[in-house]
């Protein structure tokens, strides 16, 4: 066994077993509900800049296949667990979550009270962490000295979403795709209902939008805080009318903040697979895959034009919005699940009804 620690920036230490890189790494640590869905998890651009500690216990026993991955580069900056498998026993396992990990420089840490880290973290809130290099010896008052120093970066979105734009073909509606930190999740959705979808980069403009005569537009799923986004925030405002649009997770909050609406910074935030949202307008209840430490502030949707569409139901907050007559919704979850529930999968449904609505009425002012 090689002990390494993990160390947070209110002094908690937790000393455990390294798996994965044997680098040293810090982030903002969060946590994660969820029995399943680890590779969906760690693979997740939104996840960028995170220390995830995965709630349930047993974490790598099924390993790592090829089907599973929502990004092919994760970009989370470590990974906690309570017990981690080295030799996973899974028919679809190509690899060891530990290979992974090492090949990609992302340290993991086990064999500590995740429990206890979890229950922390949700009373303090999100906190900046170091995972020690595997076997460093500790050195607390240099960890804590670089803890308070850290700043995340401002680029997170720059960091994971495509460089150059890129066609997943189909032949039904042409979506242009924005993405701030896509999850492959979305495009297999939107491939299932033969879109023809182009993927651009999160700092395409407007015109070169335009040029590529889409009926729709959605905005994808990514990390960081959106009010760093001012420039992508004043295209979506330009876009607003002229297409339906769709965002998802990020894009729902750029799209909110596109509106005139607030966000601001939850306390612990919401990760894991297994949230419950109540949708206002069928008055059902979903169970919904979500990752964002950012929420829209209710009070701020006044004088928007966007009306409250699903709320979570532990805590009353905002997870859908939409202004039918502007043909722009979103929703604070992930639809397409990956990992977790698809009870909210109708949505790209809508997305694709939207816009042959907005075809009939021959209403496109692009």
């Amino acid at each position: 066994m090689t002990t390494r620690y993990l160390i947070l920036e209110d002094g908690t230490i937790f000393e455990g077993r390294a798996f994965g890189s044997n680098e040293a790494s810090v982030g903002h640590v969060v946590f994660a509900t969820g029995m399943t869905g680890y590779q969906e998890t760690i693979s997740n651009p939104s996840s960028a800049g995170q220390m995830i500690v995965m709630t349930y216990p047993a974490i790598g026993n099924y390993g790592i296949n090829r089907d599973d991955y929502e990004s092919i580069e994760p970009a989370l900056n470590g990974l906690i667990a309570r017990e981690y498998c080295d030799e996973p026993s899974n028919f679809r396992s190509g690899m060891s979550l530990g290979k992974l990990l090492e090949l990609k420089g992302i340290p993991g840490i086990d064999e500590i009270d995740t429990r206890h880290l979890t229950l922390h973290l949700r009373d303090n809130g999100t906190l900046r962490g170091m995972i020690t290099e595997a076997g460093a010896t500790l050195d607390e008052a240099k960890a804590l000295a670089t803890l308070k120093e850290y700043e995340a970066p401002t680029n997170l979105v720059a960091s994971v979403s495509t460089q150059k734009a890129y066609p997943s073909p189909g032949l039904g509606e042409r979506v242009v795709l924005i993405d701030y930190g896509m999850k492959h999740g979305i495009l297999r959705e939107l491939n299932k209902r033969d879109c023809d979808v182009i993927v651009v980069p999160y700092d395409t403009d407007v015109e070169t939008i335009a040029s590529l005569f889409p009926d729709g537009i959605l905005l994808s799923n990514g990390p960081g805080n959106p009010e760093h986004l001012q420039q992508q925030i004043e295209t979506i405002q330009s876009l607003l009318g002229k297409y339906p649009i769709f965002g998802i997770g990020l894009g729902h909050q750029l799209l909110a903040l596109a509106t005139g609406a607030k966000v601001q910074k939850m306390k612990h935030g919401r990760y894991g697979s297994n949230h419950p949202v109540k949708n206002l307008k069928t008055n059902r209840t979903e169970l919904t895959s979500q990752c964002h430490g950012y929420e829209i502030v209710r009070e701020s949707l006044e004088g928007t034009g966007m009306e409250v569409t699903h709320v979570a139901l532990n805590d009353e907050s905002v997870q859908g919005i939409a202004d039918e007559s502007r043909h722009a919704f979103s929703v604070q979850f992930h639809p397409e699940g990956s990992p977790g529930p698809i009870d909210a999968v109708e949505l790209f449904d809508d997305f694709i009804q939207a816009i042959k609505a907005v075809r009939r009425k021959g209403s496109h002012n692009a």
